[in-house]
């Protein structure tokens, strides 16, 4: 791990070497909804290193997928799954080779109510509430992520009546945190500070009960000769990146 950090902190300094000697650019990049704490700060940190600019846009993977077939111009797409960059290298709209997992994301059962949800995740089975909020899971991992667990649990059939449905996790959060449901699947990431869930209350789902999420980025066919686009996507890499990923209760790929 050691080793790996080293390599890191060279590609660091790499970067913000070029940063003051190059033009800066601007890129495009589409965000997994989930990943919006951790890539405003990243973006910011990314801008200040290089000079580049980044405009980040915000939703479902799926939904951009959707977009990019119909010509959506980012340069960028950091998904939040492996599945939708891959459709899009085939679909020949990703630069081939380019692909890369830059976070491991991580299940959370949360209500914005104080000591309402246990942390064993028990109110799922005996729980009176009437709504329980998750994301669309045609288009959200989270969402595919949250069914695959219910029905691991033999709840699926029993909680599905109690659905409000988010087009992405951004909007279930939304749903959560007003009280529009009593609770909600979301990402880790989207109710945790510094390793802590500082409000509501939460059941962080083990890992074997759903597939790992891996978070994959890609660089797109209209960013391939975007200096800001490859820069970025080399700045998720580095140590400064790693470490804001992490903050946000992210796992990092091996």
């Amino acid at each position: 791990m050691l080793n790996i950090r080293f390599k890191h902190l060279i590609l660091t300094a790499w970067l913000i070497s070029i940063g003051t000697v190059s033009y800066a650019d601007n890129t495009l990049v589409a965000v997994a909804a989930n990943f919006t704490k951790p890539m405003n700060e990243i973006a910011a940190e990314f801008e200040k290193a290089t000079g580049h600019t980044v405009k980040l846009s915000f939703g479902a993977s799926g939904k951009f997928v959707s977009q990019l077939e119909n010509g959506a111009p980012f340069d960028v797409f950091l998904s939040a799954d492996e599945k939708n960059p891959i459709k899009l290298e085939e679909l020949g709209l990703a630069v081939t080779g380019s692909r890369f997992t830059y976070a491991i994301g991580k299940l959370v059962l949360w209500s914005s109510t104080a000591n309402y949800v246990d942390s064993e995740g028990e109110i799922l089975t005996i729980g009176k509430f009437k709504h329980l909020a998750i994301a669309d899971p045609k288009l959200a991992p989270y969402g595919a992520a949250a069914i695959e667990l219910l029905k691991n649990r033999g709840l699926l059939e029993k909680i599905q009546p109690l659905f409000v449905q988010g087009e992405n996790i951004a909007q279930t959060y939304e749903f959560i945190s007003t009280g529009n449901a009593e609770l909600g699947f979301v990402a880790l990431s989207q109710v945790s500070e510094n390793g802590k869930i500082p409000q509501g209350s939460a059941w962080i789902v083990p890992e074997d009960l759903y597939k790992p999420i891996r978070q994959d980025a890609v660089l797109l066919k209209k960013g391939a000769e975007n200096p800001a686009a490859t820069a970025l996507l080399e700045y998720l890499k580095t140590v400064p990146a790693l470490e804001i990923i992490e903050k946000y209760g992210y796992g990092l790929p091996q």
